[in-house]
Parts: structure tokens; C-alpha cells; sequence
């Protein structure tokens, strides 16, 4: 074989490739044309072409009969294409932010804003990866029609609406004319929360922070006096005492710091059972955050590869809502590396996970934060009975279910 046979089909696709990008610009100028014939339409025109040529070459007077009739079927068929269309759509959420289970209800109202009386035509609402569809009758002018239609929100996540778009077509699928509307409005299925009172075990409560064991040489809480060194800074310097004793002695503080929590949540499919248990597990780690916000206390969700934004109680929803479990992802080891190194002032970090992690890499997770953190994890399990234990002296509880974790929460710190 030789080698101008094995090049001459890749220059044939090369060149078919090339010229079908050279035809976009005419291709989008008769889409509005030939974009409205369907499968069945092509069929029927190609069918009406075929039996008039052969009709008149060999002059059988049937096959042109038969070509006229279908002719004369796609001129029907294009009568109910034909005209403009003068809607008005729009699509009204009681609420754009539901909680798993919560009922989800919305309304379509069409409007006709033209002059004239418009014909019977199918609206189609794309919700998800499904739609809905409407007929809406014959419309005088400023008529009005309604639908109301739900949203199912049997799990968390963020479902698409829209565009609404209008189809017109005949009744044998020949021609279809279609329009959208509107634009993509989306509805977020926020997970569902607990509230875990204001025992939450770990927060620093103090507005300007709480003091601790650690000393410094310039903070809020006085401690005590001791010798000058090298370097101290003079503002610092108690000169009444050091008058008095004849030697520079410096104030020493104790080091106060404010409430940071950070949450590492996993979202490695082999750290959970089922989808359930990560739904749990989300659930934890956006009730914490919750708490934490409506505490005014600093907070930050960690997941693979990026953090949530805890601006606010419903960004902070909005992002739980967005997480895909499932696929490829970093493990919480390196996850919760990442957050120690990011949040250097953590004061408590909580690891979130499923059940079936191993204890080693769970133990891995939370030796990462420093020492003067309080470091603790949820393992969350559908079905499993509350129970609490320990892993590298850090304490670890188990979940089954959301009434479990205010307890969980407070064993935590028993």
C-alpha cells in the first residue's frame, strides 16, 4: 500500500473539517430556516423530491400524485410555524433556597403583549436534568395564562431552571418552531441543619479574645513582670519598679486569641459507605459553620482543593449546596495539611468524615493542626449508634444521624 492511498481519506476529512467551519457563517444564517425541519420533515421533503423527479422522467402519474400530497403536507405543516410570537414568560419561586425535604413551588405565567391573538402552544420548563411541559390555549391580546409547578428537593444540590422555551409544531412532528424565553434561575436544596446550642464545646467566647497559658511580650491581659532582654521593647519597660529594684524589669502578657474554627470535611468516596453517609456528613460540618457564624466567631470549611466562603450563613449554605461527592479527589490528610497551613491561627479544628476511614489516616488528619489547637473528628454513619472514643488522645464520636450531633458535639469536649 502505498503512502499517498494511506494519506488521501485524513486529507479528505482535513479538508472536509475545513470547509465545514468556512460554512458557519452561512450555516447560522439559515439555521432560523432549515433549524425548524425535523427528522420526519427531511424524510418527507426528501420522499416528495424523489417520487416527482422519477414521476416525471418515467411518467408514472401516481409517484407525482404521491410527490404533490406530501409537498402539499409540508406547506400545511409549515402553517403552524409561521408568525411571530409576542410572549411575555416568567417564572416566580416562592423561594429560591429550600432545605432538603421542603416543598419547593413555583409559577409560570405567559402573556401575550402583542396586538393580535396567538395560537395554542407548548411551553417546555427544563428543571435539572428533566423538564416540564405546558400547553397554554389560544391568547387574546394582555391575556394572561398560569401554571404552578414543584420542585422536587429530595436531596441537596443545586437544580437549573430555564430557559423557558415556546414550541410550536405540527402534529406529525414534520416542522417545530422553538424560542427561549428566559433566563437559567437556580434553586438552591441547602442542606439540612441542627441547631447545637450555646454549648458549643471549644468556641472562645470573648469579643476580644481569651486569654491563654501561652506569654508574650505585648497583648491586652497583664500577667506579670520580669527582667529586661535584649530586644524587648521599652514601651514595655515598668519604670516605677525598675526604679525601684535598679534594674530594667518589662511587662509580660498572656497571649488572648480569637475563637477560628476550621472544618476539613471529606469528600473521598472511599471514606464513606454510601451517598447517604456523605450527606450526613455535610449536614455536620454546615451545622458547625452555622453555629459558629451566628456566634460571630471566625469559621472556615475546608474540602478538597478549595474552601466554602462562611461570609454569611447563606453563602455558606450556597456552597454546601454546590459540592459533587464522587469521583477523584485529595484525601482529608492532605486537605486538612493544606488548612494548617492556611489557618495558623486555628483554635479548633474538626475533622469531618465518613465511617469507613482508617483510623491511621484519620489519626494523620489531625496530628497535622499544631498542638495548641483543639483538635477533634465526627465520623458519620447512616444508622450507626452514637458512640465516642479516641484517637491519638484527640477525642473521635460517631454519628447516625443529625439529632445525634448536638450530644456529639458536647462529648467532644468531655
Amino acid at each position: 500500500m502505498s503512502l499517498a492511498t494511506v494519506l488521501a481519506p485524513r486529507r479528505v476529512k482535513e479538508w472536509s473539517a475545513t470547509r465545514w467551519q468556512d460554512a458557519a457563517p452561512l450555516r447560522a444564517k439559515l439555521s432560523p430556516v432549515f433549524g425548524v425541519i425535523q427528522p420526519a420533515g427531511w424524510v418527507c421533503l426528501a420522499a416528495a423530491v424523489a417520487c416527482l423527479a422519477v414521476g416525471y422522467l418515467l411518467g408514472w402519474a401516481e409517484l407525482i400524485a404521491a410527490g404533490v400530497f406530501l409537498a402539499v403536507i409540508v406547506v400545511i405543516a409549515a402553517v403552524f410555524i409561521i408568525g411571530r410570537q409576542s410572549y411575555a414568560v416568567n417564572v416566580d419561586f416562592s423561594r429560591l433556597r429550600v432545605r432538603v425535604g421542603d416543598i419547593a413551588e413555583a409559577g409560570l405565567t405567559i402573556s401575550n403583549t402583542g396586538p393580535r391573538s396567538l395560537l395554542p402552544c407548548t411551553f417546555i420548563v427544563p428543571v435539572g436534568k428533566g423538564s416540564d411541559a405546558f400547553s397554554a390555549p389560544r391568547l387574546k391580546p394582555s391575556e394572561q395564562h398560569y401554571e404552578s409547578f414543584r420542585v422536587p428537593t429530595h436531596k441537596r444540590q443545586v437544580i437549573p431552571v430555564g430557559p423557558v422555551r415556546s414550541s410550536r409544531g405540527d402534529a406529525l412532528g414534520l416542522l417545530k418552531r422553538e424560542a427561549n424565553w428566559t433566563d437559567v434561575c437556580e434553586l438552591f436544596v441547602h442542606p439540612l441543619t441542627v441547631s447545637l446550642g450555646d454549648s458549643s464545646t471549644g468556641f472562645l467566647k470573648d469579643l476580644e479574645g481569651s486569654p491563654t497559658d501561652a506569654l508574650t511580650s505585648s497583648d491586652i491581659a497583664f500577667h506579670a513582670l520580669r527582667d529586661y532582654v535584649v530586644g524587648d521593647d521599652l514601651r514595655h519597660v515598668h519604670w516605677r519598679t525598675s526604679a525601684r529594684i535598679g534594674r530594667l524589669m518589662v511587662r509580660q502578657f498572656e497571649e488572648t486569641r480569637r475563637s477560628h474554627t476550621v472544618v476539613c470535611l471529606s469528600m473521598s468516596p472511599e471514606d464513606y459507605a454510601t451517598d447517604d453517609d456523605f450527606e450526613l456528613a455535610c449536614s455536620t460540618a454546615a451545622s458547625l459553620a452555622q453555629q459558629a457564624i451566628r456566634q460571630e466567631h471566625a469559621v472556615t470549611i475546608y474540602v478538597p482543593g478549595k474552601t466554602l466562603n462562611t461570609t454569611t450563613e447563606q453563602m455558606m449554605l450556597d456552597d454546601c449546596s454546590r459540592l459533587e461527592f464522587g469521583g477523584a479527589c485529595d484525601p482529608v490528610t492532605l486537605t486538612a495539611a493544606t488548612a494548617a497551613q492556611r489557618s495558623l491561627d486555628t483554635s479548633v479544628a474538626l475533622v469531618v468524615t465518613g465511617g469507613q476511614i482508617a483510623p491511621d489516616r484519620l489519626h494523620t488528619a489531625l496530628s497535622r493542626f499544631s498542638v495548641d489547637a483543639y483538635k477533634g473528628a465526627i465520623r458519620c454513619a447512616v444508622g450507626q449508634t452514637p458512640a465516642r472514643n479516641a484517637i491519638g488522645g484527640n477525642p473521635v464520636v460517631t454519628v447516625g444521624r443529625m439529632d445525634d450531633l448536638p450530644a456529639a458535639v458536647r462529648g467532644l469536649g468531655d
